[in-house]
């Protein structure tokens, strides 16, 4: 193809995901939320294949997507990247009693441009969840004790699906102090998860998953193909719903024994999209 009509193709289809990555009401998103946008643009998957889950090659590479983007001009709603590192918790409000009060959840992403988004979409305000990014780790020492004060206080994960991501949850507790009475909640996204979505895959070498024994063998397989994906492969909007639902515990009624079987193995716990 062309270089030409691959730049007009690219600059065309870029126009279309920039609306639907903001959809429905001019959401905030990130520069890898837009690229996967893009990429279900390019390759969108025919309601009539959606059973069984997979999940689908990127039909795009970053760098062209990059190329594409700063052809394009200005986006309002596209978040740009910060530095980051420890965020003091408090430090916008001028409230002297704001740590003497219980926290009963917390919302941790591996991600922090994942968190950035969040954060931009009024997830702590509208969930009541404070979230942070990895990078802002460890926590203000505050913190845990306001977790401290609350019964059945949770700590919630949310990380990619890779090997590293699979292992942050355990990790988490080196990382920065979680009291042993606060639970920790690992969110997902898991490869189950990321082909029930049928989320755009990264590729790569195969590698070793620490946590193997907690995986199921198409899950090993997966993984053994080299298979990688993202939280933001994630529709920003179904992102957003599902985090609400999810730190708030909010769980579908079980309308049967199957249902609640297979919701206790960990399917079902975020929407298609």
């Amino acid at each position: 193809m062309a270089d030409g009509l691959r730049a007009r193709i690219l600059g065309r289809a870029l126009r279309v995901a920039v609306a639907r990555a903001g959809a429905p009401s001019g959401l905030r998103f990130t520069r890898r939320q837009l690229y996967y946008e893009l990429c279900r643009t390019l390759r969108p998957v025919p309601r009539r294949l959606r059973r069984p889950g997979f999940t689908v090659s990127a039909p795009v590479a970053y760098p062209d997507f990059r190329t594409a983007l700063d052809r394009y001009g200005p986006i309002p709603d596209l978040l740009t990247s910060e530095p980051v590192g420890p965020r003091r918790a408090g430090e916008h409000t001028p409230e002297p009693d704001l740590f003497d009060y219980g926290l009963p959840r917390l919302l941790i992403c591996e991600s922090d441009d994942v968190a950035r988004m969040l954060r931009a979409n009024g997830v702590p305000m509208e969930s009541a969840c404070p979230v942070y990014g990895a990078g802002e780790l460890p926590l203000d020492p505050r913190i845990p004790d306001m977790l401290s004060m609350v019964d059945r206080s949770a700590v919630f994960v949310l990380h990619d699906a890779t090997p590293d991501g699979l292992t942050f949850p355990a990790r988490l507790r080196e990382l920065t102090r979680i009291p042993d009475d606060v639970r920790v909640v690992p969110l997902g996204l898991r490869p189950r998860q990321a082909s029930a979505l049928h989320l755009t895959h990264l590729s790569g070498p195969g590698a070793a998953v620490a946590v193997a024994a907690e995986l199921d063998p198409s899950e090993r397989l997966w993984f053994d193909r080299g298979r990688t994906a993202e939280v933001e492969a994630v529709r920003p909007a179904s992102l957003l719903r599902t985090v609400h639902r999810l730190v708030r515990e909010v769980r579908p009624r079980d309308t049967s024994i199957h249902l609640r079987r297979v919701r206790a193995s960990g399917f079902l716990t975020w929407p298609t999209v």
